[in-house]
C-alpha cells in the first residue's frame, strides 16, 4: 500500500518549487560544482555541495510543501555523460534520493507526512522525430537509461517516481517500461506520476495533443497524469480542464511562474507569488486538480503563497476519478480509445462503426505489396493518407511478403513513416511477435494489435499479451482454435469465451481492449455449408457482446468481397 496515494485520497498534495531557479540564487562558482568541466550540472551538487541542496529542500519544507523532488532531473547516464559524470549515475541518484529523504523525514509529522518524488527528466532525445541525431536511439536503450536511474532512486528511498517535462510521448512510454523493470529488480513498487510539457497551443513538442497524452498514459496504467513546465498556468487552463473532465486518474499541475522573459541574458519568470497562488487555487476549486506545485521560476516565496492559498481550498469533486487512488481497476476505467503521436480516436464512434483502412496490406493490396517490395514508402504514405481522407479512423499495417524476410525491419520503417506523416492511430497486423515488438517500440501512441487466436492453443496469446500490456495496446482476437475457424454461432462464442478468460481474467486486459472478430466469409465460395454464414456471424456478434460485457467487436467486411472485381469491391 502506498502512503502517498492514501494521503492523496484525503487531500490535495503540494509539490515543491524550482530547484534550478533557487540554485542560481546562490551564485555558485565552478569550484562549487567540482570544476569547470562540471560547472552547471546541478545534479552533481548533491556530491560537491550537498549543503546547498539540503538548504533548498528545507526551505520548501518550511514553506509547507508536502513533497520534495530529488535533485536528479537530468541525472540519466546520457545527460551526465555530457559532463563526463556518467560513471557516477548511481551515486548521484542514490545520494539525491537519500538527501531529500532525510530532509522530508525531519519535517514529517503524523498530521502532515512529507514525501519524496524521484525526479526523472527527459534525455534530450526525440525518438519519435526524424532528426538524424535526436532520434538516433532505440526504445530499449531509452528504457535501460530510465531503469538505471529509477533503480538508484528507489534504492535511495523515494516514495514515488516522477516522469516530468516530457517532450516526446514515445520517450515517456520507454521511461515507464524502464521504471517498471527497476521496480521489479529492486522489489519495490511505488506510484508513477507522468507529466508532459505542452506549448502555448496545448501540444507537446512533436504535436501530441492532451487527449492523445491521456489515452496513452492511462492505457499504460500510471497512477497520476499531469502537466508541468513550459508555460505558466494561463496556457495550461484548457488542457487541465480536459483532464479534469475526461481523465479517470488523479491529475497534477505544476506550471512555471509564467513564460520566461529574456532580461539581460537571464530567464526571468514574471508571475509573482500571489498570482501563482491564485491560479493554482482556481485549478483546485474549479477543476478538482489533486496535485499542484511550482516548476521553473517558483521560489520559496512562491510556494509559501501557494500553500497558504491552496492548503485548505475546497477541491472540486471529480466523480470519474475520485475513487481511483490506492485501488484502481484498470479493467474498468481504461477509456476505449486509441492514439497516434498526434491525436486520440475513440473506438466507440458515433455514428458507428469505427472504420479500419486496410489498403496498407501486402496481402490485400497489390499496390501496397509492390511498394513494399521496392521500398517505396512514399507510395505507402499516400495510400495511408487517401484512406484517412476517405473516412478511415485507424489504419491497418501489414507488410509480410513471401519475397522478403525482413518483415520486422519493414514494419518498423513503415510505422515510423506513418507516425510522422499521418494523424490516424495504427493497427499493427502481423502473425509474428518479434514484428509486433519492433512496431510497438516505434509507434508513439496507443495502437491495436491484429491479432491473437487459439489456433495453436494458448501459444500466440502468451506471446502477444505481455507485449500488449507493456505497451498499453488493444488486441483483436479471431474466433479460431485448434479445431479451426468457428463457423456457427455456438463455436464462435465458445472460442471467444476461452480467449476472454485468458486475456481478461488471467492477464488483466481491460475488456474494452479486447476486440473480437467473429469472422465472415467471402460470398463467392459457393460452399453450401457457408450459405448461412452471414447470419451465424451476426448472431455471434450479438451473443459475444451480451455474454462478455465490455468487449468490443470488429468485422473484416472486405472478406465478403474477396475475389470480386474491383468495381464490385468498392460497393
Amino acid at each position: 500500500m502506498s502512503r502517498f496515494l492514501a494521503t492523496l485520497a484525503q487531500r490535495i498534495l503540494i509539490f515543491d518549487g524550482a530547484m534550478g531557479t533557487n540554485v542560481q540564487r546562490y551564485q555558485l562558482t565552478a569550484e562549487d560544482y567540482g570544476g569547470e568541466a562540471t560547472e552547471g550540472c546541478n545534479e552533481y551538487l548533491v556530491l560537491t555541495k550537498p549543503s546547498v541542496i539540503e538548504e533548498i529542500h528545507a526551505g520548501f519544507m518550511e514553506a509547507g510543501c508536502d513533497v520534495l523532488e530529488t535533485d536528479s532531473f537530468t541525472a540519466s547516464r546520457l545527460k551526465l555523460d555530457e559532463y563526463g559524470l556518467g560513471h557516477l549515475t548511481h551515486e548521484i541518484n542514490f545520494t539525491a534520493a537519500q538527501l531529500a529523504r532525510r530532509v522530508a523525514d525531519r519535517y514529517s509529522t503524523p498530521g502532515q507526512p512529507r514525501f519524496v518524488a524521484g525526479s526523472i527528466g527527459p534525455t534530450g532525445m526525440l525518438p519519435s522525430s526524424n532528426d538524424p541525431l535526436l532520434s538516433n536511439i532505440t526504445y530499449q536503450q531509452l528504457a535501460d537509461l530510465f531503469c538505471e536511474q529509477a533503480t538508484s532512486l528507489l534504492q535511495g528511498g523515494v516514495d514515488l517516481l516522477l516522469i516530468e517535462t516530457s517532450q516526446d510521448i514515445l520517450e515517456v512510454r520507454a521511461a515507464i517500461t524502464g521504471i517498471r523493470r527497476a521496480m521489479q529488480d529492486v522489489g519495490r513498487n511505488v506510484p508513477i506520476q507522468a507529466q508532459v510539457s505542452l506549448d502555448t497551443s496545448g501540444r507537446m513538442l512533436l504535436g501530441t495533443d492532451i487527449a492523445a497524452v491521456m489515452t496513452t498514459l492511462t492505457a499504460l496504467r500510471v497512477d497520476i497524469v499531469g502537466l508541468n513546465c513550459s508555460t505558466g498556468p494561463d496556457y495550461m487552463r484548457e488542457p487541465v480542464r480536459f483532464l479534469a473532465e475526461n481523465c479517470p486518474l488523479p491529475i497534477s499541475t505544476i506550471p512555471n511562474a509564467g513564460i520566461p522573459l529574456n532580461v539581460n541574458g537571464q530567464a526571468v519568470y514574471p508571475m509573482e507569488p500571489e498570482q501563482m497562488a491564485q491560479a493554482l487555487q482556481e485549478f483546485v476549486t474549479e477543476f478538482g486538480v489533486n496535485i499542484i506545485g511550482g516548476c521553473c521560476g517558483n521560489s520559496h516565496e512562491h510556494m509559501r503563497a501557494i500553500v497558504q492559498a491552496c492548503r485548505n481550498a475546497p477541491r472540486h469533486p471529480r466523480p470519474l476519478a475520485d475513487n481511483n487512488f490506492e485501488q484502481k481497476n484498470f479493467r474498468q476505467i481504461t477509456p476505449p480509445s486509441v492514439s497516434s503521436g498526434i491525436r486520440a480516436t475513440t473506438m466507440h464512434q458515433d455514428p458507428a462503426p469505427l472504420l479500419v483502412g486496410e489498403r496498407l496490406n501486402a496481402v490485400g493490396s497489390r499496390k501496397a505489396k509492390q511498394a513494399l517490395l521496392t521500398d517505396d514508402y512514399d507510395t505507402l504514405l499516400v495510400l495511408g493518407r487517401e484512406q484517412v481522407e476517405g473516412g478511415a479512423h485507424v489504419l491497418d499495417v501489414q507488410v509480410a511478403t513471401t519475397e522478403r524476410t525482413d518483415e520486422a525491419e519493414q514494419m518498423a520503417t513503415l510505422v515510423k513513416k506513418l507516425s510522422m506523416g499521418i494523424e490516424a492511430p495504427l493497427v499493427l497486423d502481423s502473425t509474428e511477435a518479434d514484428v509486433l515488438k519492433a512496431a510497438l517500440e516505434i509507434a508513439p501512441g496507443r495502437v491495436i494489435i491484429n491479432s491473437i487466436n487459439m489456433e495453436s492453443g494458448r501459444e500466440r496469446i502468451e506471446n502477444v499479451l505481455p507485449l500488449a500490456l507493456e505497451h498499453g495496446a488493444a488486441v483483436i482476437a479471431l474466433t479460431i482454435d485448434e479445431i479451426g475457424m468457428g463457423k456457427d454461432t455456438a463455436r464462435k462464442v465458445e472460442i471467444a469465451q476461452k480467449i476472454y478468460d485468458i486475456c481478461v481474467n488471467e492477464y488483466g486486459l481491460p475488456p474494452n481492449a479486447l476486440i473480437f472478430d467473429p469472422l465472415t466469409f467471402t460470398i463467392t465460395t459457393g460452399q453450401e455449408e457457408l450459405q448461412t454464414s452471414a447470419i451465424e456471424t451476426l448472431n455471434a456478434i450479438t451473443r459475444i457482446k451480451s455474454e462478455l460485457p465490455g468487449v468490443m467487436t470488429i468485422l473484416g467486411v472486405s472478406n465478403v468481397s474477396f475475389g470480386l472485381k474491383q468495381h464490385a469491391r468498392a460497393v
